[in-house]
Parts: structure tokens; C-alpha cells; sequence
């Protein structure tokens, strides 16, 4: 990288505070085009090119390629990751998540269709508009799941997807887009399908999900993840089919069941997030996120929903005269 940066300026030199933001592994805009325009100067220039590592050495340049598009950062990440924070959000979601699950599971003795069952509606973490007042239920539907299929599939998911995610970008980058899906796919089913309860971590997940196939199709000719129209087509696929058994299950349940079954539209808001929010979040690797405008303006956005999501939940239920179904 000093040598990239010595190569790029006319003088051969490198100034004082060009010095300080290399050693501190910050980079201005200015010292990334500088990398950048030297790099084409170095011999060996391809991070694939990199010989004799070891096995975490080897999955820490996998992350780079599966999640950056650009060869100067994809360096920057190998050179300089020292696994510090861990990332262990996205882990410790799914732990609890398997865990709560797990405790119904043998409690109900039923892993299938959990919805059904009187007993996990009356759970203190689903959302239900009738406990629409303890506001801990929008965040909390996310520890709750249908069954061992949807569970299955949301831990799959964000595993796959998010620790890699969380690898690059951070845990606080991560976490703030996750919830952020979750807190929206709550919200917008307050307001869109407002007789509905919600459960399961589809708004964080679908975040995550469509915030990195955004960033894959925004910078496809950098991307150098092996398969990788092959594998959107198929993640497209799976994350279509599941809205679709979402939606069946909210409108053609199975089974009768004493009230509406929980809804879909937590998956698309959280995939709104994610295009939204996160694609801004994945395309600034460490770059300030605060001094860029469109920040402001997506930020900005969030919370005027989420105001009108409030004032919503306090006063249109009573003056439209939604019939809401009994608490469990």
C-alpha cells in the first residue's frame, strides 16, 4: 500500500498525514483514488495471487471476494482484518433465536406450524395488534417462528449472508441494518395488514439479503464471487418462495385456526430496507457514513415512517374501527 501510494504521486513522496492515515488504517477519499491509481504500478496486484496461507488467512480472502467488488479494497480488508470486534451479532441472534424455538418446541411438543397452537400466540415476544402497546413486541417477533422450516431458513440465511457481511463491515453496520429491517416489517404490518400478528426474523434477514444482491448487481463486472449469477438466481428463488408460502399461509392456512395467521408483509419491507438503507451501508466500506448526503436522506426517511408508524398505531385503529381479533 506505501509503495501504491509512493508510485501514484509525481514527487515519488508521501506527505505526513498520507503517512498517518496508512498506519492508522484510515483511509480518505483522496488517499483511496491515490491506492488506487498506484496499484496498477504493482506486480502483484490480484489478491487470489497470494500463496502459502492458512486456513483462516484463506476464508478471510474468500470474505473479501464474496463481499467487495473493488481489488484495492478487497487488499485492504486481507492486509489489515485482525478479527477484532468478532463478528457475533449475527451468531448470537441465531443462538437465541434456535434456543427460544427449541423451548416451545418441547413445550408444545410441535415443530411444525407453531402458529397453531393457542399457547405460542400467548408468547410475550410475537406481535400481536392487540398488544400493540408494549412496544418491546416489535422487536422481540424476531426470537419467534412458524415452524422449523422458517427457522430453518432465516438461520441459514443470515449466517450465510450476514456474518460475512459483519466480517467486512462491522458489527454496529450490521446490527443497525438488521434491526432496521425488523423494526419496519413490524411497523409496516401495523399499518398494511393491521388485523395480523408477526413472528419470525424475516425483516432483518430479508435486509441483509437484498441489501448484499443490490451490491452485487450495482458492482457486477468487480464482483469476483465464483458462480454468482447462479447463485442470485437461486437465493431470488429461495426468497421468493418464501413470501409465497408466507402469503399462503396468511390467506389459505391449512388448518383453522382461531385468528389471522401471522402476516408476509415483514419480508418486503424488510427487503425495502435493504435496498434503501443497506445498499448504502454495503457500497461505503469504510468511508463515514456521515458525511455523506444520501445518509441523511435515507435516515431521515426512516423516521418519518417511523413517526407516521406511531401516530398510526395510537390513533387509526380506533378512528377506522378495526375489528381486531382477542388476545390470546
Amino acid at each position: 500500500m506505501l509503495l501504491a501510494l509512493v508510485q501514484s504521486n509525481e514527487e515519488g513522496q508521501v506527505c505526513y498525514q498520507e503517512l498517518i492515515e496508512l498506519m492508522s488504517s484510515k483511509r480518505s477519499s483522496s488517499f483511496r483514488r491515490a491506492i488506487a491509481n498506484g496499484r496498477r504500478t504493482l506486480q502483484r496486484e490480484i489478491l487470489l495471487d497470494e500463496t502459502g496461507l492458512g486456513l483462516y488467512k484463506r476464508f478471510v480472502r474468500y470474505v473479501a471476494y464474496e463481499i467487495l467488488p473493488c481489488e484495492t479494497d478487497r487488499r485492504w480488508y486481507f492486509h489489515q482484518n485482525r478479527l477484532c470486534p468478532p463478528p457475533v451479532f449475527i451468531a448470537i441472534v441465531t443462538i437465541v433465536q434456535i434456543i427460544v424455538f427449541m423451548c416451545y418446541g418441547i413445550m408444545l411438543n410441535k415443530w411444525v406450524l407453531q402458529t397453531y397452537q393457542p399457547d405460542f400466540m400467548k408468547s410475550p415476544l410475537v406481535y400481536h395488534p392487540g398488544h400493540r402497546a408494549q412496544v418491546w413486541r416489535f422487536f422481540s417477533y424476531m426470537f419467534m417462528h412458524v415452524g422449523l422450516e422458517q427457522l430453518g431458513f432465516n438461520a441459514l440465511l443470515q449466517l450465510m449472508i450476514g456474518v460475512p457481511l459483519e466480517m467486512v463491515h462491522g458489527i454496529l453496520r450490521i446490527s443497525l441494518l438488521y434491526m432496521a429491517g425488523v423494526l419496519a416489517g413490524s411497523l409496516t404490518v401495523s399499518i398494511t395488514d393491521m388485523r395480523a400478528p408477526v413472528v419470525g426474523g424475516s425483516g432483518g434477514v430479508y435486509a441483509l439479503c437484498s441489501a448484499h444482491l443490490a451490491n452485487v448487481v450495482m458492482n457486477w463486472a468487480g464482483m469476483r464471487c465464483p458462480y454468482k449469477l447462479l447463485r442470485m438466481i437461486l437465493a431470488l428463488v429461495c426468497m421468493s418462495s418464501e413470501v409465497g408460502r408466507a402469503v399462503w399461509l396468511r390467506f389459505s392456512p391449512p388448518l383453522p385456526s382461531s385468528g389471522p395467521q401471522p402476516s408476509f408483509m415483514a419480508h418486503l419491507s424488510g427487503a425495502v430496507v435493504g435496498i434503501s438503507m443497506g445498499l448504502l451501508i454495503l457500497r461505503s466500506y469504510e468511508e463515514s457514513l456521515q458525511k455523506q448526503c444520501s445518509w441523511w436522506v435515507i435516515v431521515f426517511s426512516f423516521i418519518t415512517f417511523l413517526l407516521f408508524a406511531i401516530f398510526w398505531n395510537i390513533f387509526a385503529y380506533e378512528l377506522l374501527g378495526v375489528q381486531i381479533p382477542p388476545p390470546p
